[in-house]
């Protein structure tokens, strides 16, 4: 992974100056729930609060995500990313796309 990559979801990255801008960058990752997960949160719906197993499972997904980001960004040289988002969507029944995305930089110090 790049070292000390900065990421922000602004447009610009305070302190910094945008020397290059090299492209929108993306991490995509797929995921289902396997049956045990959609039976241990079917219970835990039973109870309310708070659904542990699928809170786990989205952090994982966008944190795969976010890493393939991150590594899209180190393979265009870039040493920080801006304007991040995420994005989900549903592809079919208990499958789910989660994407992250960004504007590769490099930035210097001001």
């Amino acid at each position: 992974m790049i070292e000390q990559t900065m990421v922000t979801t602004n447009i610009e990255l305070n302190g910094y100056r945008v020397i290059k801008s090299l492209g929108l960058v993306r991490g995509i990752t797929v995921r289902s729930r396997n049956l045990f997960g959609n039976i241990a949160g079917g219970f835990q719906t039973l109870f309310g609060g708070k659904i542990s197993i699928y809170t786990t499972l989205c952090e994982r997904t966008r944190e795969d995500a976010y890493q393939l980001m991150l590594k899209n960004a180190e393979d265009r040289g870039a040493n920080a990313i801006i304007n991040m988002r995420y994005d989900a969507n549903q592809v079919i029944g208990s499958v789910t796309e989660v994407l992250a995305y960004g504007t590769a930089v490099q930035v210097e110090k001001v």
